[in-house]
């Protein structure tokens, strides 16, 4: 009952902080998912490179993620981007590189050549793992939102670092529940799209 009155009385405040969460982490978001993109689709035709940027990648979730975030502030805005890129960068790479072979010497007989199999052939028949991935970022960087505010950035964890610092629970809780739900239906959406793909694809 205090999280709805609070949520009702505070609604202006609420709101601003929901829509600089939403800004904060859409930026981030079409950052990653960019950047993420294109390094799986990189990495899926060098090999090698392929254990290089997963290793860097991975290693730099082992830094706290407060510490991370603050020291990338003058390079990339908050660090949300660097966050979101292990789960599209990896299924990137997993999609195009476990295209059926079959399929692939069929386009080669046919002579396609390399730009059409990757946007003709490979990107769309991956197209299901890289939304799967897509999502976790997504949902990643919404949760990874909440502390931005502890570094300057605003968002909705303005309300969680208010309620900490002036010991109000309520809004404490009030803010992280507003992210739990922006993340959740973020992620029914991408849901949703990721259906569609996977009947257009035929996939289960």
């Amino acid at each position: 009952m205090q999280l709805l009155q609070i949520l009702w009385d505070r609604r202006e405040f609420f709101l601003i902080c929901l829509l600089e969460h939403i800004r904060i982490s859409l930026t981030a978001v079409v950052c990653a998912g960019v950047l993420g993109i294109l390094l799986g689709a990189l990495i899926s035709r060098h090999e090698k490179l392929a254990g290089v940027v997963l290793g860097v990648i991975n290693v730099i979730y082992t830094i706290p993620s407060i510490s991370l975030l603050g020291f990338l502030i003058p390079f990339t805005g908050i660090g949300l981007t660097v966050y979101g890129l292990l789960p599209i960068v990896r299924n990137t790479y997993t999609g195009l590189t476990n295209v059926d072979a079959s399929i692939l010497e069929v386009a080669e007989g046919l002579g396609t050549d390399g730009r059409q199999m990757m946007l003709g052939i490979r990107f769309p028949l991956a197209l299901p793992v890289i939304i799967g991935g897509f999502r976790n970022m997504v949902v990643m960087i919404i949760a990874m939102g909440g502390i931005a505010s502890f570094i300057g950035a605003g968002g909705l964890g303005a309300a969680i670092y208010r309620g900490i610092t002036t010991y109000n629970m309520t809004l404490t809780a009030a803010g992280s529940v507003l992210i739990a739900l922006l993340a959740l239906f973020s992620d029914w959406l991408l849901a949703r799209a990721q259906k569609a793909v996977n009947r257009r694809y035929g996939i289960e």
